[in-house]
């Protein structure tokens, strides 16, 4: 009989080879499903017993530190392992349903790190972004969806700022979504006191030439991460919005006034990862290429800068709800489907996102 750690390894490490990003444990009435996320789609990749994802579970809880006894409660939870040699972050979340315990793991690869140059599909956008770091004030919002690659962005922009320039950059994430050594990583801890607004007047305290703020979730850190660009430092941060224009009027809304928005906005970026044809297959890639079961995803950018943002802000200070940037996501999708980098459905699902 396979042990649970035995099982929940072989798991790990299957995810980890196929590039998953979550794993979901959904109970039904008599078994439980676990399913692998592969950008937008949900693969069910095992059938169990409910006895087994009980010890299953309680082995990730046990790992992750989280209250074993309690399957009331909602929990989270946070673990670092090894896999294949790769240094891997997990983050946990357990949810009570109706049949059983539900546990989603996301996976967080600690070591992977893309170049800068790389972020965007197309290399002239890859270099407009990396040359928004350039300012030695303000701030930079990055927004998209979950699972859009913001994040990641923002690693791969503050890592290399950080190598080629030996500039002093300082994070305040709520949690750190992966360690680097480039960077000094401050977590959030509020029962250590360690609070966003204590975490800030430390920062600025310490010398930084840019800081990150991890994300700007309601009015609090809203104000906090622009009273940091108001003290001359460049800050960089991200927020959920469906384009670069909703993170203006998203700021207006957390109470932001719209002197200091104009005062320290410098750039917003809106992005989307999309799934890529294979250059070898035609529609989905046989079992026989290489390619298959890997995800072959790229960034597609809308950037709001210099004028153009300067335009934005006018039309949302009057209210104008139709305002698009010339580097739109619609421009950027429709170059990537007319030279054939990535598939039409990718555009059409855009769409359909837009009209919801």
């Amino acid at each position: 009989m396979v042990s649970m750690q035995r099982m929940a390894t072989l798991i790990l490490r299957e995810a980890v080879k196929t590039e998953v990003t979550d794993i979901h444990f959904v109970p039904r009435k008599n078994h439980t499903i676990i399913y692998f996320r592969y950008g937008k789609r949900l693969v069910p990749k095992h059938y169990i017993p409910h006895y087994e994802s009980d010890r299953l579970i309680s082995h990730f809880k046990f790992i992750a530190s989280m209250d074993i006894g309690e399957k009331r409660k909602p929990q989270n939870g946070a673990y670092s392992t090894d896999i294949e040699g790769y240094e891997i972050g997990l983050r946990f979340s357990t949810l009570p349903s109706q049949y059983n315990e539900s546990l989603v793991i996301r996976i967080l690869p600690q070591s992977s790190h893309i170049s800068s140059h790389n972020v965007s599909l197309f290399p002239t956008m890859s270099r407009k972004i990396l040359a928004m770091l350039k300012h030695a004030h303000g701030m930079i919002i990055l927004t998209g969806p979950t699972g859009s690659g913001k994040t990641s962005t923002l690693y791969s922009l503050l890592n290399d700022n950080s190598n080629l320039f030996n500039r002093s950059i300082i994070t305040l994430e709520d949690p750190i979504e992966k360690k680097t050594d480039s960077l000094l990583q401050v977590e959030v801890n509020e029962k250590a006191g360690v609070t966003y607004a204590t975490g800030l007047k430390a920062i600025l305290r310490h010398d930084p030439d840019i800081i990150m703020v991890g994300e700007i979730r309601d009015a609090q850190t809203a104000k906090i991460a622009v009273r940091a660009a108001l003290t001359g430092h460049l800050v960089l941060t991200t927020m959920h919005t469906r384009n670069a224009v909703g993170a203006i009027h998203r700021l207006v809304e957390f109470g932001v006034a719209w002197k200091q928005i104009e005062q320290t906005l410098v750039a917003i970026t809106a992005q989307r990862l999309v799934e890529l044809t294979c250059p070898f297959c035609e529609g989905e890639c046989t079992d026989f290429c290489y390619s298959c079961g890997r995800l072959k995803r790229a960034g597609v950018f809308e950037l709001l800068s210099g004028r153009e943002l300067n335009q934005a802000l006018k039309a949302a200070k009057s209210s104008e709800n139709n305002y698009e940037p010339y580097f739109s996501l619609k421009s950027a999708l429709k170059k990537g489907v007319a030279l054939g980098y990535v598939k039409e459905s990718e555009f059409n699902r855009w769409i359909l996102d837009e009209k919801s």
